[in-house]
């Protein structure tokens, strides 16, 4: 997979932006708030349709108008597609090839990206809430009807929740409750299954990687915690009778909160270096190494998804890892993915190490050779 160009209109600070990429590695080199950063968002926005720095589309406006626009040229191994995603108060149009997709998820996956940036340590010692994120975001890229199934099942809470506090006092009538825990319990099996088929597989190219970047003294595991107990959650008809004891267990306590208390949206995980828990016995290296070795699992995870390498964006990061990790990430994506990184200097880059790069400067959001 390969970004042949991009261009932006009105985009954050980018007022017009064409730009050919023809190279496997990318630099862009410049100081802080010139929009290095943009343009790494700009490519992974056109892989997922949304921004991973904010939920707001409306952000991604640049203030000389009142909508924005990201296209793409990308090369993959069954040819060449083009790209076009326009923002603007009316919500987005995604086009491919010219043709407009009648559903956002059709045209996710048309490229594939792994992004890593200094907030990312977050996955390893931040809130539940960050590690579903990048679940989802992740699982979306590589099988986009798990978008489809997320966003029926955020329908359905929503609309449980807006009962369940409408029935505070007994003053709706219960049994309606048992249709919304039979839909939700539907949409979130297939989401429970899906999470944990993925993190099986990600478990095993992220233990193997951390190993190496630590030379076999760390062992890493990663442990998926739902919002209730399982005994089985390969069999989906085990798993939803699970589900549904579980909300009648909760009923009251629910209705007396008026939220949902159990399903995917409560999931979590856990990351164990050496059988202790990295959120809270780990150093910053430690936990630094774990979301390395998470992201350079996602690149292995994503080729055997679906046959080939996605795009690498680093973000400022190359500053914050030692030789020894710098190393391991310039070999692991050297030879097999296309990557752009940003920084402010390239003495934080092994510049002597990388093959086939373009060096590009940012200023005040224009890019140059």
């Amino acid at each position: 997979m390969f970004l042949t160009s991009i261009q932006l209109q009105n985009y954050r600070n980018y007022y017009e932006l064409d730009l050919q990429t023809p190279n496997k590695v990318n630099v862009f080199l410049g100081p802080n708030a010139q929009g290095k950063t943009n343009l790494l968002e700009a490519i992974f926005v056109l892989a997922l349709s949304k921004s991973h720095r904010t939920s707001k589309d409306k952000e991604l406006i640049g203030w000389q108008g009142d909508s924005a626009r990201i296209a793409g040229g990308v090369d993959k191994k069954y040819g060449s597609v083009k790209l076009d995603l326009l923002f603007s108060a009316q919500g987005k149009k995604a086009r491919i090839n010219g043709l407009e997709q009648r559903k956002l998820s059709d045209f996710i996956g048309s490229v594939n990206v792994v992004m890593f940036a200094p907030e990312d340590l977050e996955i390893v010692k931040g809130t539940p809430g960050v590690r579903r994120r990048f679940l989802d975001m992740e699982i979306g890229q590589v099988q986009p009807g798990y978008l489809h199934t997320l966003q029926q099942y955020g329908k359905v809470l929503q609309q449980r929740n807006n009962f369940l506090k409408a029935s505070y006092g007994g003053s709706a009538n219960l049994t309606m409750l048992d249709v919304w825990n039979m839909q939700l319990a539907e949409h979130g099996v297939k989401i429970m299954k899906k999470r944990k088929h993925f993190i099986h597989k990600l478990q095993t190219y992220a233990e193997q990687i951390h190993s190496g970047i630590t030379n076999g003294t760390e062992q890493l595991k990663i442990d998926y915690r739902p919002s209730f107990d399982t005994d089985a959650l390969q069999d989906e008809s085990v798993l939803f009778d699970q589900f549904m004891i579980k909300l009648t267990q909760v009923k009251d306590q629910e209705i007396r909160r008026g939220v949902t208390l159990a399903g995917p949206h409560r999931d979590d995980l856990a990351f164990f270096i050496n059988g202790k828990e990295a959120h809270i016995f780990g150093s910053q290296g430690q936990q630094r190494t774990t979301a390395l070795s998470l992201k350079l699992a996602e690149i292995e995870l994503i080729n055997e998804e679906i046959g080939e390498y996605p795009l690498l964006l680093l973000d400022d990061v190359l500053s914050e890892l030692d030789q020894n990790r710098q190393t391991q990430l310039i070999e692991t994506f050297q030879s097999k993915v296309q990557t752009f990184i940003t920084t402010t200097g390239l003495e934080s880059v092994n510049v002597s190490r990388l093959q086939d790069a373009g060096i590009y400067h940012v200023q005040g959001g224009r890019v140059t050779r």
